[in-house]
This record gives C-alpha cells, structure tokens and sequence, in this order.
C-alpha cells in the first residue's frame, strides 16, 4: 500500500535519531548519537489543555460528506475535516496560539521569531495580534504564495524573505533570535505546537461519537510536512481510539517521511528534491525530532500521492464538499482516494480526511483546477 502494509505493520522503535542527507544525487546517513533520542513526548492532557486554551480561538470545524455512502443507513463513510475554515485558512491556528499563550510575560514582552512558507507564519502573526500584539518576526521564502504574505503583514507580523532552501530560513531566523533576543518557535518541531494541532484528532474523536458511530471502524488521513499535524493528531486519536487507524500522506516528490518511517530513522530531503511538487507546506526537509518521538510509536503507514493526484483531489474536494483545498490541504484527499479500498474491512470503516488548509492564489487554483479537469 505504501511505506508499511497497513496489516502487517509494526510500530517504529528506532535505538537512536539518524539523518539521510541528500547531496548532489546521492545520499548518505548520517548518525546523530544523543542520549536523549526521543524528547518530549506529548500526551493526551497536553492536547487537552491545548483545547481548552483554544476555546474562542479555533473553530471546531465540522466533518463534511465527502462519500462513499452506506446503503444500508444513507450515511456517507468518509468526512472531510475542513480546516481551510480557520480564522487564517489552515490548522495552524491551533498550534501557534498554544505555543505563544504558554509563553512566559517575560517571553511575550521579547517577542518571537518563526519561519514559515506561510500558513504558520499567518497562524502566529494572528497568534501574536490576539495576545497584545506581541512582536512577530517570520522568515519566509520568497516564493511563498501571495495570498499567504499578505495574510501575515494584514496581521502586523514582520516578514524577512530569503530563498526557498528551509535549511536557511531556519538559519536565518536562528540569526535574528540571537541579535535581538526574540524568542525562536518552531514551525512542527515544538510540544507546544504538536499539543495544539492535536486538537483535531481531539474534535474528530468526539465528532465521529456525536453521530453514533463510535463503534464503527475508523480511519484518518492526514497530511505531513514536518510532522506537527501529524503527530498530534496520532496522539489524540491513538490515546482514545487505540483500535483506529492513523494514516500519513505526502507527495511522492517530497516523501522524507515515507522513506523515514521505512528505515527507522530520520531521513533528510534536500530543497532541490522537495521543492519539486506543487504542495508548498509540505516541501520540509524533514520531520522534526519531537513529531518523530510520536510518529515512530503510534502512526500505521505513510503513503505517497503524485502531482496529478494532488491536483485531481482539489478538484474532488470543491465538486464533492464545495470546499477549497489547496495542494498541501487536498493531498490527503489524494491518499484516502488512491489508497481508500485497500484499507482493512474498506467497507465498513469510517473514514475522516484532514483537510489542513485553503490558502491559495486565486490564479494558481483557477490553473490548477483546469488542469484537474483536463486529467478526468
């Protein structure tokens, strides 16, 4: 089916971090020895306090028939998670309140510094608007979309713009940390961040039980880029319904986290391979050390999606749920759709798909779109 069987699958436990990097066409791994190979495992009451911090902040989006449906009850099977319906266009919302509401008055009052290709770097400028208008300086590549740009300085963040490798952008925002003493927040690689974006395995769990259908078989897909969604949401989801299913997806042009949950380890793409699809929040080097002390435990496979399938999953999503999903927010619509009949008892599972954003030029989904259509 993809990275692992889904039947015969064995969680990852890993003895130690490794990192593959990626180098002129070839690769190589590289060891890291750390006594302390799995840091900061989050829990279910971080995610719980996480929601509760939330309240107000997030909207509990709601699950959208996205079919098939069950002769036998009328009822579709698979439900969109729509989080293009945040307040900024993504679930990034919930991860970047969390982090900056736990900092300390002191932390606050420096202000934070990010980096971002855009829906984080819109989800702490909001973030830090909602907080008192703490300062917010984000480091973003110079071919962010649009949309997402100007997102983030409609909120008064500021914006540094650098290339499209993210080994730099870290570097670089790394830099502004240290000269000017502003508070350094990662994108995924943060418990904090992990805690908040698990709230939409905490919203999945309550809404599939809402409809009754607690007792039914479930499966997730969802999106990783650098695992902060990810891991969270294996986190809730695992915690309360150990007996689901939790499934990554990425595009096969960025697939680091496939190939690291095949080797047990760690595995770094260079921007010249993940800077390849059109799934722009997806194109990280690698998942982070904190998502991977979830993932290696508890996700059930990492499957891969092509740019085709990508692009005919937007399409999917706005004729099935009248939603907009962009390429980072459709490509685990592309998965459920690739992947979704191959699923153990495929016909009575329930199945939620995490939808993880909507912000997109309008010229690039028009074109996008077109070129779905032309694919049909």
């Amino acid at each position: 089916m993809g990275a692992a069987d889904l039947d015969g699958h064995d969680r990852w436990t890993p003895p130690c971090t490794g990192l593959l990097h990626v180098v002129g066409g070839s690769r190589q791994y590289t060891e890291v020895s750390t006594p302390d190979p799995y840091p900061d495992q989050v829990t279910l009451a971080d995610v719980q306090a996480a929601a509760n911090a939330l309240v107000g902040v997030a909207v509990r989006t709601p699950l959208l028939a996205f079919g098939p449906f069950d002769d036998e009850v009328g009822a579709p099977r698979a439900w969109l998670k729509p989080e293009n319906l945040q307040p900024v266009g993504a679930f990034k919302i919930r991860g970047a309140y969390n982090a900056l509401a736990t900092l300390s008055p002191e932390d606050k009052d420096r202000g934070v510094v990010t980096h971002s290709s855009g829906n984080h770097a819109q989800g702490v400028a909001r973030a830090a608007r909602m907080l008192g208008r703490m300062r917010a300086v984000i480091v973003m590549p110079e071919d962010a979309p649009a949309i997402k740009v100007e997102g983030v300085r409609a909120d008064g963040a500021e914006i540094v713009f650098v290339g499209a490798d993210n080994e730099e952008r870290m570097a670089v925002a790394h830099q502004l940390a240290e000269e000017q003493g502003l508070v350094p927040l990662s994108s995924f690689d943060d418990a904090r961040i992990v805690a908040g974006q698990g709230t939409v395995g905490l919203e999945i769990v309550d809404q599939v039980a809402e409809m009754g259908r607690a007792n039914k078989p479930l499966t997730v897909f969802v999106p990783i880029g650098g695992g902060g969604l990810s891991s969270g949401v294996c986190v809730a989801i695992k915690s309360l319904r150990p007996d689901a299913t939790v499934i990554g997806v990425e595009p096969e042009l960025a697939a680091d986290a496939a190939e690291s949950l095949r080797e047990g380890r760690i595995v770094r793409w260079g921007p010249e391979l993940t800077g390849r699809t059109i799934a722009d929040g997806v194109r990280t080097s690698a998942v982070g050390r904190i998502p991977w002390a979830q993932l290696s435990r508890l996700i059930d496979d990492i499957v891969t999606v092509s740019e085709d399938e990508i692009k005919r999953a937007m399409l999917e999503a706005a004729l099935r749920s009248r939603i907009v999903a962009e390429p980072s927010g459709a490509v685990s619509i592309a998965g459920w759709l690739r992947y979704g009949a191959e699923l153990p008892d495929a016909d009575e599972s329930d199945t939620v798909i995490v939808v993880s954003g909507g912000n997109i030029d309008p010229a690039t989904y028009r074109a996008l779109m077109a070129e779905a259509a032309a694919l049909k």
